[in-house]
């Protein structure tokens, strides 16, 4: 790899050579290095890389499965789809983080007995937690399927069955993730799974199968099954050849006591992400779940702005916090907002702008979903004007803050939604959302300038700390 880049500076003309020349040597760093600050950099470059093509992909594909199946099967689709893909998340218990937390200290200490009862433990025990609540939901959906919409029924029986799969996946991503592995962490969920299901489901309307939600969820059932088998198997075979076949040492309660406190914090996260399209998909018909889905997917692009804002801010507060010195921090805070308000201001209208031809994509009746993205990007440019501010509590060891924030913010989202759909349906859904933004952000706001002395805006000409006898922390 070095190699590649020397000849490539070499075939450089010369002055452009040499205002390149630092960048090219940090880039061949960055691929080729092999201590701990390289490998992070390079895990998270190709996380995001992966995310970037994983939400490219997904937006493609649910173009391709709305045109194929219609507004209403797309609809019960989309809702059963994303309901099962949260209970798989919840049912992990907070285990995949947990992995991430202890296979790289037993490691460290040559503890292999430990790796590998931490890693068979793991996928036993969540399997078996997901498996029961799945059986669980079967036997609720049986009992009650006489008071459930018909053609919910056989979807979420489906979705049940891939409930285990998904929590599987989770916790096989963890175990890639703490050995830094990012390309077998993250391309099944983002890459292979979407993919296969989208492939799935084409040949299944070619070989004679109805363009039906069913369809789609035997498709994603499909997917899920095919994409988590491979990469359990690669992951390992992988771990193998690091970790020889021996003695397994199990310490569930420690990983528990770690697991379930996470398992509180991903839980109110993954319910604040998703309660608008759970809740949508309660209170109104498939085809209104549809255009919401596919109005909130569109205006999700201008997100990415902050997962790159995200990235690649965190090591570097963590270091400003370690030097203790708060007008600093306070500077790079700042200017961390200012990154994030501005592109996702200048991206969202362009999304926006673009609206009725991005939605068109979906099918002509998913046009009305614009004003929904007007709301939304709304909420979502109030959120940005504080920026990556929980990353900023989360370095400052002030994550339990961030958990007690969003789970206000997920009330406020729940209780807005319960009260304007019924009353203005998506839109009543999009203000609900864009309320919930809102108040995450001024509790955000509040919270930075409570904590740690700093007022984070992004509109503010100047860094503002609340002043201190020495500037510390």
């Amino acid at each position: 790899m070095m190699a590649v880049f020397q000849t490539a500076e070499r075939m450089l003309p010369s002055a452009l050579r040499t205002a390149l020349s630092p960048y090219l040597h940090k880039l061949a760093d960055l691929l080729t290095g092999h201590d701990e600050k390289s490998v992070s950099q390079r895990m998270a470059l190709i996380a995001f890389a992966i995310r970037i093509a994983g939400a490219a992909l997904a937006f493609v594909s649910q173009i391709v499965l709305a045109r194929l199946m219609g507004r209403f099967e797309y609809g019960v689709f989309v809702f059963v789809w994303v309901l099962m893909i949260l209970f798989g998340n919840l049912a992990c218990l907070g285990f995949p983080t947990a992995v991430i937390r202890f296979l790289p200290q037993y490691e460290a200490s040559d503890n292999h007995d430990a790796v590998r009862g931490l890693n068979a433990t793991a996928r036993l025990f969540v399997v078996a937690v997901s498996g029961a609540l799945a059986l669980i939901g079967a036997i609720l959906l049986y009992a009650f399927s006489g008071k459930i919409e018909h053609y919910y029924v056989m979807p979420v029986f489906l979705g049940l069955i891939a409930v285990p799969m998904i929590a599987l996946g989770d916790v096989l991503d963890g175990t890639a993730r703490a050995k830094h592995w990012p390309i077998m962490a993250l391309s099944p969920t983002f890459l292979i799974r979407p993919t296969l299901i989208l492939l799935f489901m084409l040949a299944a309307v070619l070989a004679g199968a109805p363009r039906d939600a069913v369809t789609a969820m035997a498709a994603a059932l499909a997917g899920a099954f095919t994409s988590v088998l491979l990469q359990y198997l690669a992951v390992t075979l992988r771990l193998r050849r690091h970790y020889p076949s021996g003695a397994k040492a199990t310490e569930f309660n420690a990983w528990l006591a770690v697991a379930f406190p996470i398992f509180l914090v991903e839980g109110v996260g993954y319910l604040l992400t998703n309660s608008d399209v759970i809740v949508v998909g309660i209170f109104l018909d498939p085809e209104e779940v549809a255009v919401y889905f596919a109005a909130a997917k569109t205006m999700a692009l201008v997100h990415f702005v902050y997962f790159a804002v995200k990235a690649a801010i965190g090591p570097r507060f963590a270091a400003i916090i370690a030097e203790n010195d708060r007008s600093k921090l306070a500077a790079f805070a700042t200017e961390a907002t200012r990154w994030t308000f501005f592109p996702a201001l200048a991206v969202g209208l362009a999304v926006l702008a673009a609206g009725q031809f991005l939605l068109s994509l979906f099918g002509a009746a998913f046009a009305e979903g614009q004003v929904v993205m007007a709301i939304l990007l709304a909420g979502i440019l109030v959120k940005a004007l504080v920026g990556p501010a929980e990353v900023l509590l989360t370095m400052a060891d002030k994550q339990m803050l961030c958990v007690y924030l969003y789970a206000a913010a997920l009330v406020a989202n729940i209780s807005l939604n319960v009260i304007l759909i019924p009353h203005f349906g998506i839109e009543g859904a999009a203000i609900a959302g864009a309320a919930a933004m809102a108040v995450e952000a001024l509790l955000l706001h509040l919270a930075v300038r409570h904590a740690l002395g700093i007022t984070l805006f992004a509109l503010i000409r100047r860094p503002a700390a609340l002043a201190t006898t020495n500037g510390a922390l």
